[in-house]
Parts: C-alpha cells; sequence; structure tokens
C-alpha cells in the first residue's frame, strides 16, 4: 500500500491552496474528496439542475442533517434537514461562491480582549492576528487572480496590505456610482470590492491563469450559487486544484471519509477510511492528515473518529470542544425599487439597457457601532481614524448588489411575500406583478454580514439514532444566534435600508426573516487557541492530543469577523501548508 506525505479529506478552500503548497515542496499528497469531479461545461445556467436539485451537494433523503430548532431559549426535537449542505463536489462549496473578497481586520482577531465576554457568549482572540497572515493574504490574490481597486479611506478601514490588488476591477453597473454618490453625501465611505473574478481578457490572462485553463468572465450574471463555466470564478476548483495536480498531487472524487484510526497509543493518526462511489471500503495511509470538509462536517468526521477507549468522545475531543462554538455570519438583506416611469429619462434609460452584474460596493462605516445609539465609529469620531472606543461593540459589512437573475425564485418571491399579502396572487394580479418585477423596475439589493458571537448554544453533535446512506452518525445542528447578534443585524439591515431610500428606492424593505444563519459561511467547531484547555488546535491547526492531524477549514476559526471569510481560510490554508511542509 502507498503511504503518502499527506492525506487532505475534502477538495475546497481550506484543502485547495495548502495541497497546491505541499505538493510544490515535493510531498506526496492525496486529496479525498466525498463528491464527484465536474468539468465545466457540465456547469449550465439552469436554476433547477444547480439550484433546486442536489446535483452539486448531498441529497438530504440519503444524507440528513439534523437541524435543532431554538425558540425562546427552548431547545426542539430537531428535524431532518438539507440546509448545512452546499456544495459536495471536487472544489467544495468555494466552487458556488460568490466571489467577494475581503480581508479580515486586525481587531477581528482579537475579539475578546477588543470587545469582551458576553453573557450566553464564549468569544475568544485568535493565536495569531493579522500581521501573521498578511504575506499569505497577498500570495493568495495573486495566485487566484483577485479583481478591483483601492481608493483611500479613513484609517481605521484602511486594508494594511503590503501589495496591490494584482487585477484591474470587473466591469460595473451603473449603481456603483450611485452607491458612491449617495453614500458620500451621507457622510459615509463606500469602497469598491475586491473580486475574486477574473474580468476582461485583455486586461488579466497572465501565463499562469492561461495553465489553469482559465478564462475570464462573461459577465452572465450567474455568479453566487452557480459553479463559473468559464473558470474565472477563483474557487478551488479553478484557481487551486490544477495547480495542485500540476505539481503531482493526486485527488479521489467519490470519496466518503467516515473515520480517522489511530495507532495503539491514540496519538497518532494512521489511516482514513472512505466509503468508494460502489460502497467498499478503503483505506489509505499517511504521515499526516489534514481535515478540511467545512466546519460541521469536520466537526462530524472527527466525533466520529478514535478508538472508544482512547477517544471515548471523539477525536482531538478530550476537552470537549469539538462542535461547539458553531459560527456563521450573522444574516441580513433587503432590497429596493427603482421604477422606470418614476425615473428621469435618461437615468431610467442607464438603467433599463445595463446588462453588468457586479456593483463591487461595501460600506464599512459601521463596522464598529455604538448599540445605545446607534452611533458609528467613525460618526463618534468624526473620521478622525481613531480607534473604535469605549462602548463600540462589533458591527459589520454592508454589500450592494444586483438582485440574483433566477427567474424562478423571483417570479416565487413576488407571488408569495414581496408585498406581504397572507395568500399568494394569483391570475392577472400576478401577471400585472411579475411584469412590474421584470419590466418597470430595477432593484437594488443588499446583503450585511455582521459578527456571530461564539456560543456553547450553537453546536455541532452526532445524532447516533440517524445515519446516512453509509450507515455513519449524521450531524445534528443547532444554529443558535446571541441576541446580541442578532441585535447587529437588526442594527445593520436598518442602515442598508436607510441608503437605500436616500439613493431613490422606493419601498425599501428588508427580507421577512434575518438575524438567523448565513449557511454560506460556516466556521468554528475545532478552534484553535494557545491553551490546550479551552482550544482544539494550537496555533498552526494541529490538534492538541495527535501529532499529525491537523484542521484548516474554517472549523479552526474562533471567530467570523463582520465579512465574507473565505479570504481568511485561502490564507490561513497557506500558512499551515508551510508549517506541516517542514514536518513530513
Amino acid at each position: 500500500m502507498t503511504v503518502y506525505d499527506v492525506c487532505v479529506i475534502g477538495s475546497g478552500a481550506g484543502a485547495g491552496p495548502l495541497a497546491t503548497s505541499l505538493a510544490r515542496a515535493g510531498k506526496k499528497v492525496l486529496i479525498l474528496e466525498k463528491g464527484p469531479w465536474y468539468e465545466r461545461d457540465q456547469f449550465l445556467r439552469d436554476e433547477i439542475v444547480q439550484v433546486r436539485r442536489p446535483n452539486f451537494y448531498s441529497d438530504s433523503q440519503q444524507e440528513p442533517q439534523i437541524e435543532e430548532t431554538w425558540n425562546g431559549g427552548i431547545a426542539g426535537a430537531g428535524k431532518s434537514s438539507g440546509t448545512f449542505w452546499n456544495g459536495n463536489i471536487v472544489g467544495g462549496s468555494s466552487v458556488f461562491m460568490s466571489g467577494f473578497w475581503t480581508r479580515m481586520k486586525p481587531d477581528d482577531f482579537k475579539a475578546r480582549t477588543l470587545y469582551g465576554e458576553v453573557a450566553g457568549g464564549d468569544r475568544a482572540d485568535w493565536p495569531i492576528d493579522y500581521d501573521d497572515l498578511e504575506p499569505w493574504y497577498a500570495q493568495v490574490e495573486q495566485e487566484i487572480g483577485v479583481s478591483g481597486r483601492m481608493i483611500d479611506m479613513p484609517p481605521t478601514l484602511t486594508d494594511k496590505r503590503s501589495s496591490a490588488l494584482p487585477l484591474p476591477p470587473t466591469r460595473e453597473h451603473p449603481f456603483s456610482r450611485l452607491v458612491d454618490d449617495v453614500g458620500t453625501r451621507l457622510g459615509l465611505h463606500p469602497m469598491p470590492l475586491p473580486r475574486a473574478v477574473l474580468p476582461d481578457a485583455a486586461r488579466t490572462l497572465t501565463p499562469q491563469h492561461i495553465a489553469d485553463d482559465r478564462e475570464p468572465c462573461d459577465y452572465n450574471g450567474y455568479c453566487g450559487s452557480y459553479a463559473c463555466e468559464t473558470g474565472a470564478k477563483g474557487s478551488s476548483l479553478a484557481a487551486w486544484i490544477p495547480k495542485a495536480l500540476r505539481a503531482g498531487a493526486e485527488i479521489r472524487p467519490h470519496a466518503s471519509v467516515f473515520y480517522l484510526d489511530t495507532d495503539a497509543t491514540g496519538g497518532r493518526v494512521t489511516s482514513a477510511r472512505y466509503m468508494d462511489r460502489h460502497g467498499a471500503v478503503q483505506v489509505v495511509e499517511a504521515r499526516a492528515f489534514v481535515v478540511a470538509c467545512q466546519a460541521h462536517e469536520s466537526a462530524r468526521l472527527l466525533l466520529n473518529s478514535g478508538r472508544p477507549k482512547l477517544h471515548p468522545y471523539g477525536l482531538a475531543n478530550r476537552t470537549g470542544l469539538v462542535g461547539r462554538n458553531l459560527i456563521f455570519s450573522t444574516f441580513g438583506a433587503g432590497w429596493g425599487d427603482f421604477p422606470y416611469a418614476k425615473l428621469d429619462p435618461q437615468w431610467s434609460a442607464v438603467l433599463r439597457e445595463s446588462r453588468e452584474p457586479f456593483v463591487n460596493r461595501v460600506v464599512q462605516d459601521y463596522y464598529w457601532y455604538d448599540p445605545s445609539t446607534s452611533t458609528s465609529s467613525l460618526e463618534r469620531n468624526a473620521g478622525t481614524g481613531a480607534a473604535p472606543g469605549r462602548g463600540m461593540e462589533p458591527g459589520g459589512t454592508i454589500n450592494f448588489l444586483l438582485m440574483h437573475p433566477n427567474p424562478i425564485s423571483a417570479a416565487e418571491t413576488q407571488a408569495f411575500g414581496e408585498i406581504g399579502q397572507t395568500a399568494p396572487l394569483w391570475g392577472q394580479p400576478l401577471k400585472d406583478r411579475l411584469h412590474y418585477w421584470f419590466h418597470g423596475q430595477k432593484p437594488l439589493k443588499f446583503e450585511t454580514f455582521g459578527e456571530w458571537i461564539p456560543s456553547p448554544s450553537a453546536y455541532v453533535a452526532v445524532d447516533t439514532g440517524v445515519k446516512d446512506r453509509w450507515g455513519i452518525p449524521v450531524a445534528r445542528i443547532r444554529a443558535f444566534n446571541h441576541r446580541r447578534s442578532v441585535q447587529n443585524a437588526v442594527f445593520l439591515v436598518e442602515q442598508g435600508k436607510r441608503i437605500l431610500t436616500a439613493m431613490g428606492a422606493t419601498n425599501a424593505r428588508s427580507v421577512p426573516r434575518y438575524g438567523g444563519p448565513s449557511t454560506n459561511l460556516i466556521a468554528g467547531t475545532a478552534r484553535m487557541g494557545e491553551d490546550p484547555r479551552t482550544s482544539v488546535l494550537d496555533r498552526d491547526c494541529r490538534a492538541w492530543d495527535l501529532e499529525n492531524l491537523y484542521v484548516t477549514d474554517a472549523s479552526c476559526f474562533p471567530s467570523g469577523g463582520r465579512v465574507p471569510f473565505t479570504a481568511t481560510i485561502y490564507a490561513n490554508s497557506l500558512r499551515v501548508a508551510e508549517v506541516l511542509a517542514k514536518k513530513v
């Protein structure tokens, strides 16, 4: 049997950069991916194929998850769900990201020190800081081709960067200028949003991109929730897996890892067992193992693994913290209409004719705010760049974007809840509403990304009473959000609606329910730290109890910050790869 230097479990954001780096260092690397390996010509702009059927993620009938309800402090029994499946293919969930490329800010790494503990929460500082990750952020941006531009901002909002963004921005919708103009008039500081998307061919294609068989964006609008047909989006599938394979790594799709075994002492992982596509058990041996299955599935694997006498609570779980402090980004969203008939004719014509799908604008003025007065740190400090100050709480990011072009989802929204009716529209009223939505106006949307305060009440466990199609206990998930995080989401949504209204939008409103989890962003469950009594992993993402087991997806995050954090997963994966390469 071949013994690999490193066996990487998963092929998404936490796996691709690490596997590439290790293979380049001459290590014999094997990637085990649960899902299939698709070619780009199999990625269609088809809402039914890509979004509404489980073609690219696990079927909740065959592989259920148990989602616990949580109401007024009372936990429900739980129900079978597929809510948290979001990409089980080579490349993982990164294949379906929108490519919002935001670095975490320095204070995101010190949430406990800067903001203190809250009752019912479990904030923790990272054992590393922004400066430890900055070189890796920069390398990631060069490797995958991040597009955008930087502008002068107040010091507290400025990225501490060692290099400029490597590529010019994608083409932008005219709404971008309106966000800039109105935001500035409101005293805010709208900033361009970097994207992990290759823009126009004449400006961007490098020998590296050509070697990866990537093409520039075709601006079709089917980006978030869709796999990219051109390879322009910097997913693990497009931007890392080709590099890893060229450097000598191997990959096995349809390899569902269900157990990690250890030696007789319990201190080293010796093998990974997986089910192949035919249901046969296969075994892989390696000198080191890296778990990167996404936070809920990584926790499930650890909890289902290990020798019962040596690891009675699961692998790496001596403290009982595996699966605890599940983290998401706190979700909020809203939108407003720009009816063509009520607009200046020239502006109306621009909105009708523009087909650019990207707005690429965020507002981070409320990255810190005073919950007692709804005052941002920049308002309090009059834009001086002073530190947030006493009484400030973590706020978040407001991202402006166009509504997704999915026609079925849009039609459902108009029929079932767009105007708050208690029964769905039907007949001519529905036709009129659909005509207005698709032909009578242009909507502008915002999404918010706020701090999800870690809490023992949010967790992943295994449910031994429910098993998947292979007979493996499934994940039991409680996505409890702390009331302070919900309050944060409410505040950010209100600011988003205020900005839309100032822009001239009519009927600025929010989605009916917000303040819960953004399930595209899942972290925690195996946090890293300085103390083995309060963390699962050390600062290098190695399990305290096992000398050759690492976890490099967002499971290792002590906090999620207030931005989409895929960039941080990529950067940390590269950081850990350098450490691991010296040990195997």
